[in-house]
């Protein structure tokens, strides 16, 4: 049977960003930009050009204004085209269409798995992707999201993006353990936060899932884990145990815009990648350093 395309991706979103406090006291951390564009827009505009047509936003109260960035502002448009803004225009326009988007949400914060469980209502039994808010994966030549969904066709099971940390930062992530073969990794198991000592290895589950329907029905059945949240990584080790799970060491850069350094790194990065910014922003930072 014909493995079942995944065409809607859930953004778990409902966070408060206090790392970002107080700049994030009125606006969502997803709508800080990194140069000229929200840091949401890059990771929809990765999911678009993977091929996912519909995005599930999990947000909570006070987080209307991400809805507002990706629908129609008829008077914007109307002001920009009555000055010959073209350029402007162009660009509200494309954050309006870039994608279908609804909302769900999440009255309690009870972590990442309860997030994901939530958008059930919106995803029903049908396979579908996560990406979280805090990280961008930077490949132009083939999008990060694009990768994991390669090995979703094939295989047409659990599929997690992998990076390689330093041993003594397994504590902050979900850790894998299987076997890897070149950037394909058969997952026989997961922990969430492991200590260094206890770590199966130091390759970490970072910000892009593509999962089947059933895990609904084991996130249900997950009882609070690590901090006392329902974890979405004990679930998916439910699905390891079966031999239903995937890690791919993706090709890209990933940029954590979770915390201020890592925002700062990700706006210096994205700007370089700019050709009509890249020499101004490699002069300021010479004089910065001077």
């Amino acid at each position: 049977m014909a493995t079942q395309r995944v065409t809607r991706a859930v953004l778990p979103l409902a966070g408060l960003g206090t790392r970002f406090l107080p700049a994030t006291k009125a606006v969502p951390k997803e709508l800080l930009p990194l140069v000229d564009r929200p840091c949401l827009d890059y990771i929809i505009a990765e999911a678009v050009a993977s091929g996912i047509e519909d995005m599930v936003f999990v947000i909570s109260k006070g987080k209307g204004a991400l809805l507002e960035h990706f629908s129609k502002d008829p008077y914007l448009e109307q002001y920009l085209e009555e000055r010959n803004q073209t350029h402007l225009l162009a660009e509200v326009r494309r954050a309006a269409r870039l994608a279908k988007v609804v909302a769900v949400r999440q009255h309690d914060a009870l972590g990442l798995g309860h997030a994901v469980l939530t958008a059930r209502p919106a995803v029903g039994d049908n396979p579908f992707a996560v990406l979280l808010g805090d990280d961008i994966i930077h490949n132009p030549a083939k999008p990060g999201l694009r990768q994991l969904l390669d090995v979703w066709d094939q295989h047409g099971q659990c599929v997690v993006a992998l990076i390689e940390v330093p041993r003594e930062e397994t504590k902050r992530y979900g850790i894998c353990d299987g076997t890897l073969r070149g950037r394909l990794m058969e997952v026989t198991g997961m922990v969430e936060k492991p200590d260094p000592a206890d770590a199966p290895s130091n390759l970490s589950i970072v910000g892009r899932y593509v999962l089947p329907g059933e895990i609904f029905d084991i996130l249900e059945r997950t009882p609070k884990g690590a901090g006392g949240e329902i974890q979405l990584t004990d679930a998916l080790a439910v699905l390891a145990s079966r031999g239903q799970a995937w890690g791919y060491l993706f090709e890209g850069r990933r940029y954590d815009t979770g915390n201020v350094l890592g925002w700062l790194e990700a706006t210096v990065g994205l700007a370089l990648e700019r050709p009509e910014l890249a020499p101004q922003v490699r002069e300021i930072l010479r004089n910065a350093l001077n």
